[in-house]
């Protein structure tokens, strides 16, 4: 049943990581066909739907917070919704990428992306000191509020911030390791509860970004390594997952959508770089099956969004 208040009102944080894997999806679609018989017509449709996908629901939050800017605060309460504050730092630096091409602004939407992205993690950083320290825990989300630098250099490299970039995906893997030293000793006290086992596919995005972040500053070693890490979890991480998770939709499901798209980009620059047949397996057995997964995350969020369900099921706060 549609609501009678306002949508903006209530806008929940949580739909911007579907628009991170929507943009992502897109990205990895149209720079496929620079290096293989793809055609570069469903990249650009992708894209172009992406964008939308991701202004709309943007411009829909900003006016949420222009009503009420302390509603920020109140959005960060939880692990996910911090997340999905720090997603959209994450997509607007994704955005930059897509606009390459055109020449639109790109240097001025990087760099908001950029400091939006330390925004959402100095903002991160003081919702966990606020918090009852007993709540205080581990998990997969975190990734995206403190690792979600590591988006920086896909754009960043070819607008020329190369030291910036540097600088983004190193203070990145600091976060990664702390993160996942953290998370791993957790989850061999206890699995996340079943409603929240989709987002241990979530661990393999940080893993993706960083080969290729290291892949475009042409650090072989630390690419090669990443690389052959997410092929190695990709598989185990997506077919446990699949085996564990029932109905009903959740907003956790969203944590397939982007690393879908970072897994995606990963293999398209694993074959620019000359990798092989595994990289062209690994695009192909992506598009094929990662393609309609996002798009009916992307198309189930709409839904939830347009009755409220998304806003109730994150706990989104609302002006």
């Amino acid at each position: 049943m549609l609501q009678k208040r306002p949508l903006w009102r209530q806008t929940p944080p949580a739909i911007f990581p579907v628009c991170l894997g929507f943009l992502g999806l897109g990205l990895g679609w149209r720079n496929a066909a620079f290096v293989l018989p793809v055609p570069q017509e469903i990249g650009d449709l992708l894209l172009g739907l992406g964008m939308a996908y991701f202004l709309y629901f943007l411009a829909f939050y900003v006016r949420k917070v222009l009503a009420r800017p302390s509603v920020v605060l109140d959005d960060m309460q939880s692990p996910a919704a911090r997340a999905g504050v720090s997603a959209a730092a994450m997509t607007m630096m994704l955005l930059a990428a897509a606009l390459l091409p055109l020449g639109v602004s790109v240097p001025q939407v990087w760099w908001c992306g950029v400091i939006l992205q330390i925004f959402a993690s100095a903002i991160g950083c003081f919702a966990i000191w606020k918090e009852d320290p007993q709540k205080r825990a581990f998990s997969p989300y975190q990734y995206l509020t403190f690792v979600g630098p590591v988006v920086g250099p896909i754009a960043g490299i070819p607008l020329g911030y190369i030291w910036q970039s540097i600088a983004l995906t190193f203070a990145a893997l600091v976060a990664y390791v702390i993160i996942t030293a953290g998370w791993f000793q957790s989850l061999i006290k206890r699995l996340p509860e079943t409603s929240q086992l989709p987002t241990l596919v979530i661990y393999l995005s940080p893993n993706c970004l960083f080969a290729v972040s290291f892949g475009l500053l042409n650090y072989d070693v630390p690419f090669y390594l990443f690389y052959f890490i997410s092929n190695a979890i990709a598989p185990i991480l997506i077919v446990f997952t699949l085996c564990k998770i029932r109905p009903p939709w959740s907003p956790a499901w969203a944590s397939f959508t982007f690393p879908i798209g970072a897994f995606l980009q990963l293999q398209v620059l694993a074959v620019s770089k000359g990798v092989g047949l595994m990289a062209e397996i690994g695009v192909y057995v992506t598009m094929i099956l990662g393609t309609p997964v996002v798009l009916g995350i992307a198309y189930r969020s709409v839904l939830a969004w347009v009755t409220g369900e998304l806003a109730e099921k994150s706990t989104a706060a609302q002006v």
